[in-house]
């Protein structure tokens, strides 16, 4: 008798609660992981408020308006036709389920909701769906049903605006500088006048279209996050750029709802954003930048030899000048289009780019090592190649061999180039290697254009050549400087390859080489002539051995008394939550402006001293063979060139990024001000 009672009055609080503006806590069988709660107003000039509560268990959470790669978001289904809702979503949390990154809530979330109808409903019935997860997700329909007609709770108002209070606002101080997307990566850029402490961004995307959890570079009040992005099933989306992007920004208590255009924004976002650097200045940056690849050690050798051509040529006439280095500036041109159509196809395929990575291939060293001997060798008088007369009659006629050798210069430049980081190069190829591909392309063409400079100054104005000195014996001695240039390129390919060989196979090599050449020049000038090449052959390969086989090859000129740790991310984090500075120094053996900063700025007293000091901790990676997680650290900071060298600090929490070619003074003043201390 008692449990029939007792089943009878749950009947009777159970018809009550349906009519009521209240629905109490309700909790499904199925499900006891959760439990919500609808609340309701009155209906007010065609518009009724609710609130709708959710409780969850520890451990468990629901989904956000766009859950992000997995779940699904909370929807109310109501039974009349022509009643709709509008949520008022909270800021969220990220969350990592099963490797998913989600969007969501956890513990309790109370959702603001606006009906609407053409005409007030008494009682409003309809369906929640929630979906929670744990280690497992459950879809839980929940039946909801009100009595509008009752008054509301006496605190509904107070209830309600709190729960607005918790809704991001379209107002505030954080802006998009730029976004776009390329390769599968959306790259935004913010500025949030206040700085950035401890910012997330949730992105609410088409159904179709699957952002990812975002990484971040701080540099002061700019930040720039970027974000995998998929298709439902995984893949590369379609162009998003042109598309708009809502966005809401977390920054601690802070929360502001933001949309832009995917594409629009003057700053392009990445390396150079911040700066607020214009397009129109990176390609002036990639002009320079080319041009000053000429005078780079690595170029200037086949420069000085195309210019030393002139003075050998039978017809020294305008004509044929202005030929012959336009044919070599468009192989200098094709050279840079090529390098843009492997990057573009390296990007495509989701895999690392970065400029002068090729000299990581011991096997691309190898051929550069070959083709520099050879034509070292020729220089040095060691061989020539000579034709017939009608077959070199009918290749010069027919555009053939001559062209050929010029257009092949053009080409040889440009990859003794690429290991060189000049002054401007560096921003530029930053920018380019993770811009769109119309600027990636035109990038790599201003940097085509500004390397071809002296050399279509030559094709514009050939009085420039013709007025070198009329050939006598002095040329000889200019094809041994020339030939030693090359040659000294030569030892350097070689000493390159020792990570890949070993320093015993490599001074095997330069052993064999300097043999082969002595040799030859014996046979080729006789005794005399053959002595003084040995003798110069000799010191060099004693200066090659004096710099590459010693037990610490960086110590062998000027010691380095820095205490250099590995880089990692964790001991970066580590060293600034010990309030330590941090100084980076991402480097490589081919990397001929690494080796300038090196000697020119790291090795100077001052500087060691400074990066000695007991609150400063020296990271060093070492880019000269492939290092996954070196090319990820460079790629996450929007940089995929060396040299890279960030200052971290008390006062530079997001770290500050140095120019490619280090200067002391500024160096030493950032690592003053990231411990905010003035110098």
């Amino acid at each position: 008798m008692r449990s029939v009672l007792t089943a009878f009055v749950l009947f009777l609080f159970t018809l009550t609660n349906v009519h009521a503006a209240d629905t109490g806590w309700t909790e499904m069988p199925q499900n006891t992981h959760a439990r919500v709660k609808v609340t309701s107003d009155q209906w007010k000039d065609g518009k009724l408020r609710l609130l709708l509560a959710v409780e969850l268990q520890p451990g468990w959470k629901t989904y956000w308006q766009s859950p992000g790669e997995g779940g699904v978001a909370p929807e109310l289904t109501w039974q009349t036709e022509n009643i709709r809702s509008q949520w008022f979503w909270p800021a969220p949390q990220r969350f990592e389920i099963a490797g998913l990154s989600t969007q969501g809530y956890g513990g309790s979330v109370v959702f603001p909701l606006e009906v609407t109808a053409g005409e007030p409903v008494s009682d409003l019935n309809g369906t929640l769906t929630l979906s929670t997860c744990s280690n497992v997700c459950i879809l839980t329909d929940y039946p909801v049903s009100l009595d509008t007609t009752e008054p509301a709770p006496a605190d509904f108002d107070r209830q309600y605006n709190i729960a607005m209070q918790q809704v991001p606002k379209a107002e505030g101080n954080i802006t998009i500088e730029g976004s776009r997307v390329d390769g599968g990566t959306l790259t935004m850029s913010l500025h949030r006048p206040d700085g950035w402490q401890s910012p997330q961004l949730f992105f609410d995307a088409a159904e179709d279209t699957i952002f990812g959890a975002p990484s971040f570079k701080v540099s002061g009040d700019n930040l720039t996050a970027s974000v995998k992005v998929t298709d439902d099933w995984g893949e590369a989306p379609g162009d998003l750029n042109g598309q708009p992007l809502s966005v809401v920004v977390t920054d601690g208590a802070t929360a502001q709802a933001l949309t832009t255009i995917i594409g629009a924004g003057t700053d392009a976002p990445g390396a150079v954003s911040d700066s607020g650097t214009s397009f129109a200045l990176l390609l002036l940056f990639a002009l320079l930048g080319g041009l000053i690849l000429n005078v780079m050690p690595c170029v200037l050798p086949v420069l000085a030899m195309k210019l030393s051509s002139v003075l050998y040529a039978d017809n020294r006439g305008s004509r044929v000048l202005r030929t012959q280095f336009l044919v070599s500036s468009s192989g200098i041109m094709v050279s840079f289009w090529i390098l843009a159509a492997l990057v573009s196809v390296l990007r495509l395929t989701q895999s690392a780019v970065g400029w002068g990575i090729q000299f990581q291939n011991p096997w691309f060293l190898g051929f550069m090592v070959l083709v520099t001997l050879l034509f070292s060798a020729n220089l040095f008088g060691v061989f020539s190649i000579s034709l017939s007369s009608n077959t070199s009659t009918r290749l010069a006629t027919a555009g053939g061999k001559g062209m050929r050798g010029h257009f092949m210069e053009g080409m040889f430049a440009t990859l003794l180039a690429t290991p060189c980081t000049a002054p401007f190069l560096g921003t530029a190829v930053a920018f380019a290697l993770v811009a769109p591909y119309s600027q990636l392309w035109l990038i790599f063409t201003a940097l085509g254009l500004g390397m071809s400079l002296p050399w279509l100054l030559i094709a514009a104005f050939p009085g420039i050549a013709k007025a070198l000195p009329k050939p006598g014996r002095w040329m000889n001695g200019l094809r041994l400087v020339l030939g030693g240039m090359m040659f000294i390129t030569t030892l350097w390919l070689i000493s390159l390859l020792i990570p890949h060989i070993g320093t015993l196979t490599a001074a095997v090599i330069v052993a064999v080489v300097l043999l082969v050449l002595v040799l030859l020049a014996f046979r080729r000038a006789g005794l005399k002539r053959g002595s003084a090449a040995l003798v110069a052959l000799l010191v060099t390969g004693g200066i090659w051995a004096g710099i590459n086989i010693t037990d610490t090859p960086q110590d062998s000129l000027v010691r380095d008394n820095v205490d250099w740790q590995p880089l990692t991310e964790e001991a970066i984090t580590t060293a600034q939550a010990q309030g330590k500075r941090v100084f980076v120094d991402v480097t490589a053996e081919w990397c001929v402006t690494c080796k300038a900063n090196k000697y020119n700025v790291l090795l100077r007293e001052d500087v060691q001293n400074e990066l000695s000091k007991p609150d400063v901790v020296a990271l060093r990676g070492d880019w000269t063979k492939p290092s996954p997680e070196i090319t990820a650290f460079l790629e996450k900071r929007g940089h995929l060139a060396v040299p890279f060298n960030q200052i971290y600090g008390p006062a530079l929490p997001g770290g500050e990024i140095l120019s490619p070619l280090l200067d002391r003074e500024t160096l030493l003043h950032l690592l003053n001000q990231s411990q905010g201390i003035e110098p």
